[in-house]
């Protein structure tokens, strides 16, 4: 897609958002200012980002992660994905950030987009909305899902953020498993606890822990600090958002920290038997929304 960068600002204090509801409903900046400087709490966009991917955080809808070779089945019908040539084998990542958010609501503080898919991409029509609210030391990211469609619907949601990495940027969550990945990073087992030295309950530094795992049990709270940039992150997640993603790429600027709402692959794991896959079933006009929390804090 070709980058429309027009942004809808919200600010609160010393605190701005500034979003791309027509880039994928992305964010392309979340920062403080204090004292003349900048702290970024997301990594800023670049100039002419090339992917979503490129941007500081994009949505994840109507699912999380991958759809091994582009294909599953839901109660007995063949769902095919589109290919798309960066992906890969694999569909990844939903059509959220693929599409054109429209702007349904603008205050100083607080913003609420909306996409609506009407069958084509996805074979299940679906509104999708973000509503972020903003204050000084905190962004309240909620997200819903609605299916608009006269079928039943599986699906799944979260928020991909792209944070900032410095030397000392240190992850802590409490989980209770992990899935081993091959080397598609397609889950292949789940282990339960995780090896210690990819358990971030023990605290995972980006810069000397490379990890790209989905972890389970996840208590829906956990906690980022900079401690050579004097500050902190705490987020917390409503249910269903009971999968963590971890993400901490070697020799990269940024980490990710995603909580999710199913696993990778959850639709054909799903369609095997497994049960604790998080893939949501929504039935016509049913809806699902929960919030992810982050508060800041400077020391």
């Amino acid at each position: 897609m070709q980058p429309d960068l027009t942004m809808t600002t919200i600010r609160a204090g010393a605190a701005r958002l500034d979003l791309a509801p027509r880039y994928g409903g992305t964010v392309l900046n979340w920062y403080s200012e204090a004292g003349g400087k900048r702290l970024d709490w997301f990594r800023p966009t670049a100039a002419t980002p090339n992917t979503p991917g490129d941007t500081a955080c994009f949505p994840l809808v109507p699912f999380s992660n991958r759809v091994r070779d582009r294909r599953f089945t839901f109660r007995g019908r063949t769902v095919e994905l589109p290919k798309v040539e960066r992906y890969g084998a694999h569909f990844r990542h939903g059509f959220g950030c693929l599409a054109t958010w429209d702007v349904v609501r603008h205050d100083a503080d607080r913003a609420v987009i909306e996409h609506r898919e009407p069958g084509t991409s996805w074979p299940f029509p679906y509104v999708a909305r973000q509503d972020f609210a903003l204050t000084p030391d905190a962004l309240v990211h909620r997200f819903t899902i609605e299916n608009a469609g006269r079928d039943a619907m599986p699906c799944g949601f979260g928020i991909h953020p792209y944070f900032p990495r410095s030397p000392k940027s240190r992850v802590e969550a409490k989980v209770k498993g992990l899935w081993i990945a091959d080397h598609e990073v397609m889950p292949v087992r789940l282990e339960t606890p995780p090896p210690r030295e990819q358990d971030p309950g023990f605290g995972i530094v980006p810069a000397v822990n490379p990890v790209d795992n989905v972890y389970m049990g996840w208590d829906r709270k956990a906690q980022i600090d900079w401690p050579d940039r004097g500050a902190s992150l705490t987020m917390t997640a409503d249910d269903p958002l009971d999968v963590l993603i971890i993400f901490t790429p070697p020799g990269k600027d940024f980490f990710c920290v995603e909580p999710v709402s199913n696993i990778t692959d959850a639709f054909n794991f799903a369609a095997r038997g497994r049960t604790d896959t998080g893939m949501i079933v929504l039935e016509p006009d049913q809806s699902v929304s929960a919030s992810v929390t982050m508060r800041t804090a400077l020391r």
